[in-house]
């Protein structure tokens, strides 16, 4: 089995629907380093769906005072 074939990257654009946030917001999170992990292959960003699910997954709360 090769795990290349198994992994799913998207773009900025399609990561950023995926996680229902606006293109600039998921680019402001990545030059600020709070956002999900990505790969940069030469100047092309993409994220892995796992990376993208493991980030969102680390944002569960259960009350808004948590989220600080």
């Amino acid at each position: 089995m090769n795990m290349l074939n198994d992994t799913r990257y998207l773009n900025n654009d399609e990561a950023a629907n995926f996680l229902k946030l606006s293109p600039r917001t998921l680019e402001k999170l990545r030059v600020l380093g709070t956002g999900p992990q990505f790969r940069k292959f030469g100047r092309r960003v993409v994220y892995d769906v796992a990376d993208l699910v493991t980030w969102s997954n680390q944002r569960i709360f259960e009350r808004t005072t948590q989220a600080s």
